[in-house]
């Protein structure tokens, strides 16, 4: 009996685990003056909720702040309420909750968050630059020669690495120790030879000018009484190096510099700092270049043994300049930074018809790789190439054309019996890697792919009883890895900006696949540090002055539907993770967005106007955003890209939709606007937001739309959104769905639709009872179509759908582009049937489609709540439907086609079942309220 009692309590005994602070486990130098706390709950028994929590937070070993019993259910982001943080410190925090039977959990374990340097008073280090020669601004005049590939790279324009040092004694008692650092341009630290963190690229790509990053990094263990020497190696990076569509360089500055201040604290109260100033000393090394996009020459001979150790005499070296940086723009690292997120082995050497040795990871991935040598003789070079694809004849193919996109590293050897080497300070967009110079016999032992990316959490899995549709989750979850490394990105290769359109389509599915709470709010902040003053939102963030020429032809910061990320990005991160703080930070941004919208339409009449409109029709064009230049439903597939490949006319689709597509967004944002205003209590807002939309929906309607159902704009995607932001009259929407529909099946059931509408295309279709169609879309593999592309061996999502044309020529596009892949947050909503019904996934909706031709769909969703779990499986008329539900939450589930007598749930009927909350009969389905826990329902479905 006793053993049995041990066993119960154990068994009811609630659990308080996965504390976050900010949305990141234990995270450090962080510069939140009210942070906030997150936490999950476990527990074996069903139906557990929250009806309390109590905080406690330690500064040392004293309480600093405690909640007492607080009532109420969120354990999400609740808000730091104690005394004033100061720098520096480690803050402790443990919590433990009430559940609704009134049982008190154990405390949890104790988590931490720790701030960093909050005040300008805080830094005393200086900035210091090491002797060079200042970079070079490339010239915009020759790029569409280099475009050609008329115009090869001059790397004698590069300049070398500097490399710096400087020696510091310690003495007995360090209790902490602490390294605050940032640069212009990237850098890497050392302490006596070994790597200070695993950081790459910091401090990572920001709006430099008024938002950069420093880190923190805690080096106590690496600090003992003697000598010790703090080193750092720096390279152009984002800030001095080529970047963007045109490889533009110096986009904040011409000179590397470094910021550093090392703190040591003692046991007995003393502070020593060791900071970035004179004292430093400068060289070059083996780094004769490295640039982000051309990428990176390392020669081995001039390696200098021991440079970054106490033991190397540095008296030759070069000093440093002590220079004057604002420090105004300093912010604390938030979010995770880029790592090593995984490394692949190659599976084949390939010889190709030239002639080419090349190395097929298997996967297209963002990073470099690491190469081993053996017998190598001094000075022998070895230039590794990197490109996506090959091409049509099986040859190695440089996908990417443009001024500066080489892509290439080369290593030149020292003449050791065994070299390793893996580049440092760039990273390419690739699959393969073309190897000229290497000595002997290569094999793919000797070769590793290095995965570099953002460190964001995986959250969501999806997968299915169609191995196709599992390639397409799988190649969405690798453009996701691929472009979210520092900023949300179009793509690894060609330009690695932060385009805002990409980001505003993707951003749903982006949540279910990984935690990015923490990194798409930083980069939202970049957005809004990069506003213009008139409210413009830029096209791309952070907003490199290499796209100024791009702009001078649009005449505009902005485009519709990229602009309006602003706006959607942050209702995302709202609805995705309760983050009421994300729409509070950035409502000024967004109000500033609307309002140059809203001045825009009021003032601008579109081109055509020759003076003979109608007053009504006049006033009409005040809410018609039909004026400047946007994008539109930028790639139509059959507008984009000739049959043969070779023309390609990006544009063609932004002049022809950009008038409908505009107006269409700004419903859509003043939509969004009017319940975000609602959510924060500013009634009046939501108010004049709520009839700004009503007057653009009607002035839509009226001037674009005829009796037939016919839009002015006769495209598959401009009916989606029209459709999908409620921009057509209650009874004209099945006239405007049989035009969507015809225009489907005319092109061969096969989508036409652009970058701004493919999101909505399989929703509209669906939500407007024409699932039949979606699911032709779906499982189509004739070009274009996601199967298409998974049919010709892709293992990322494309710039384009017809990248590989069907005649199998390879054309020169992007092959790593998220934007598409949008379908993935419908697969795991539509097919497997997971969603939620309030923020954050407080309350879940669980609604498979039974009917998507598929036997077998399982989706698995780790929520700030907990882990959401839905499978179902057909097994002749049978369904199995398996869910599960944490702790503090609640579910629907719709279980089509089951029968309420013969329906079960754990092998007891549901009729009779007194742990679910209700059970109801509703459009030919069973729909049960659940609570948390792990359920299993079996039922023959009524449809025989």
């Amino acid at each position: 009996m006793g053993e049995e009692r041990d066993k119960m309590t154990i068994s009811n005994e609630l659990v308080v685990e996965g504390l976050r602070c900010e949305s990141m486990f234990n995270p450090i130098g962080i510069d939140i003056a009210i942070p906030r706390f997150s936490w999950t709950l476990s527990s074996v028994r069903r139906g557990v909720s929250q009806t309390g929590y109590q905080i406690v937070v330690f500064d040392g070993e004293d309480v600093m702040w405690d909640t007492g019993k607080v009532l109420t259910d969120s354990s999400i982001h609740c808000e730091y309420a104690g005394p004033k943080l100061r720098s520096r410190c480690r803050y402790e925090w443990k919590v433990r909750v009430w559940d609704d039977q009134g049982e008190t959990s154990p405390w949890s374990e104790v988590a931490f968050w720790e701030i960093g340097l909050l005040h300008p008073e805080d830094w005393v280090a200086l900035w210091i630059e090491p002797e060079q020669q200042p970079v070079i601004e490339e010239s915009r005049m020759d790029f569409y020669d280099r475009a050609k590939g008329l115009v090869l790279t001059d790397v004698g324009r590069l300049h070398p690495c500097p490399i710096l040092r400087k020696h510091f004694k310690v003495g007995p008692g360090v209790k902490r120790a602490r390294i605050y650092a940032t640069a212009h341009g990237i850098y890497e630290l050392e302490l006596n030879g070994v790597r200070v963190g695993d950081q790459e690229l910091a401090p990572e790509m920001t709006a430099y000018q008024a938002y950069l990053q420093y880190q923190t990094y805690d080096v106590t263990d690496v600090l003992t009484k003697g000598d010790h020497v703090i080193a750092a190696t720096l390279a152009d990076g984002w800030y001095a190096g080529r970047v963007g569509l045109m490889g533009d360089n110096c986009q904040y500055g011409n000179k590397l510099a470094l910021l550093m201040q090392l703190e040591i604290d003692y046991a007995d109260g003393r502070r020593q700092t060791v900071i970035t100033d004179r004292g430093f000393k400068s060289n070059t090394g083996a780094l004769v270049y490295s640039d982000l996009f051309i990428g990176e020459r390392y020669d081995a001979r001039l390696e200098i043994a021991g440079w970054s150790t106490t033991a190397y005499d540095d008296k030759n070296w070069q000093a440093v300049r002590e220079v004057e940086h604002d420090r105004g723009c300093l912010i604390a690292a938030y979010g995770e930074p880029v790592r090593v997120m995984q490394e692949i082995e190659p599976i084949t050497v390939l010889h190709t018809a030239k002639g080419e040795t090349v190395v097929d990871l298997g996967q297209v991935i963002a990073g470099r790789v690491r190469m081993r040598v053996r017998g190598a003789a001094f000075g022998t070079e070895i230039k590794l190439e990197h490109g996506e694809v090959l091409d049509e004849n099986g040859n190695f193919l440089c996908n990417i054309i443009g001024r500066y996109k080489d892509q290439t590293d080369i290593y030149v050897a020292r003449g050791a019996e065994e070299e390793v080497y893996e580049p440092r300070f760039t990273f390419h967009g690739f699959r393969y890697v073309k190897v000229t110079g290497y000595p002997g016999t290569l094999d793919t032992a000797d070769f590793t792919g290095v995965v570099l990316s953002s460190d964001l959490r995986p959250t969501g899995e999806f997968e299915c009883s169609d191995e196709r549709i599992n390639q397409l989750q799988a190649n969405i979850q690798w453009s996701q890895v691929g472009n979210m490394l520092s900023i949300p990105t179009d793509c690894p290769q060609r330009e690695r900006a932060g385009w805002t359109g990409d980001i505003q389509v993707f951003a749903p599915t982006a949540c279910f696949n990984r935690d990015v709470n923490s990194f798409l709010t930083r980069w939202l902040r970049n957005a809004a540090v990069e506003q213009r003053e008139d409210g413009q939102v830029p096209i791309v963030v952070p907003y490199m002055k290499g796209y100024e020429e791009i702009v001078a032809l649009m005449s505009t910061d902005s485009s519709a539907g990229w602009g309006d990320a602003c706006i959607i990005v942050p209702w995302v991160l709202y609805e995705r993770y309760g983050d009421m703080r994300v729409l509070q930070e950035n409502y000024p941004m967004m109000a500033g967005w609307l309002n140059y919208i809203e001045r825009s339409a009021y003032n601008g009449l579109p081109e055509t106007d020759d003076g003979s409109m109608t007053p009504e029709r006049r006033e009409r064009q005040r809410y018609l955003l039909n004026t400047g230049f946007h994008f539109g439903d930028w790639l139509i597939p059959s507008m984009s890209v000739s049959k043969d490949g070779k023309g390609v006319d990006m544009m063609q689709s932004a002049f022809a939709t950009k008038e409908l597509v505009s107006t269409c967004f700004y419903a859509y944002s003043t939509q969004l606007m009017s319940q975000i205003a609602q959510l924060l209590g500013w009634n009046a807002d939501a108010q004049r937001y709520a009839e700004l939309n009503s007057k653009v929906r009607t002035a839509f309607a009226e001037e674009y739309l005829d009796e037939s159902g016919r839009l002015k704009a006769h495209f598959q995607g401009i009916y989606v959104l029209a459709l999908q932001m409620n921009m057509i009259p209650e009874d004209a929407r099945s006239l405007v769905l049989n035009q969507l529909v015809t225009l489907i099946e005319e092109n061969g059931n096969r989508l036409d639709t652009g970058f701004l509408s493919v999101p909505f295309l399989l929703d509209v279709l669906c939500d407007n009872g024409r699932s039949d169609v979606a699911y032709r879309l779906l499982y189509q593999t004739e070009c274009p179509s996601w199967l298409y592309e998974v049919e010709k061996g892709a293992t990322t999502i494309w710039e384009a759908w017809q990248a590989i044309m069907p005649d199998g020529k390879v054309t020169n596009v992007s092959y790593n582009h998220y934007a598409f892949g949008c379908v993935g947050d419908w697969l795991y909503r539509r097919v497997a049937g997971l969603d939620h019904a309030l923020p954050g996934y407080k309350r879940i909706v669980i609604k498979p489609d039974l009917d998507c031709g598929l036997t077998y769909a399982r989706a698995q969703y780790e929520s700030v709540y907990g882990t959401i779990v839905t499978e179902w499986r057909l097994i002749g008329n049978q369904v199995i439907q398996m869910v599960k539900v944490p702790a503090n939450t609640t579910a629907i589930v719709y279980l089509p086609g089951a029968s309420l007598e013969r329906l079960t749930e754990g092998g007891n009927p549901v009729k009779d079942h007194s742990g679910l909350k209700s059970v109801k009969v509703e459009d030919a389905a069973v729909v049960i309220e659940i609570g948390s826990g792990s359920y299993a329902f079996s039922f023959f479905r009524n449809d025989n």
